[in-house]
């Protein structure tokens, strides 16, 4: 499946910076800071993250944890995207849905296990 369909809702880069009342700068800085994930997607061919990245008009505060071991075990962003939103029958569930339920440490635990 395309990543792009996995992911049910993407937001661009001004999107996030109106959801989070912050400038574009602050944006690109939480995406150098790997608070945040973005992949370029659609024909346009336009920098976007998804939806699901945040809660309440905030980042969801236990993603970068996870963001940051995944990427330090070589996944790149679109590889990190598709990890978070691919069922997992284990979970059961996807494992974005187990970090906004507050289930961080379970899969920072497999997040350090997908990296071996």
């Amino acid at each position: 499946m395309e990543l792009e369909e996995l992911v049910p809702g993407w937001l661009n880069l001004p999107d996030v910076a109106a959801l989070l009342d912050v400038s574009i700068t602050k944006v690109h800085g939480l995406l150098d800071d790997r608070a945040l994930v973005s992949v370029r997607i659609t024909n346009r061919n336009i920098r976007s993250i998804p939806a699901e990245f945040f809660l309440e008009n905030a980042v969801l505060e236990s993603l970068r944890g996870t963001v940051v071991v995944l990427a330090d075990s070589g996944f790149k962003d679109d590889e990190i995207i598709r990890w978070l939103f691919t069922d997992d029958a284990t979970l059961p569930g996807r494992p974005i849905d187990a970090l906004r339920e507050g289930r961080k440490t379970e899969i920072r635990r497999r997040a350090q296990a997908a990296a071996w």
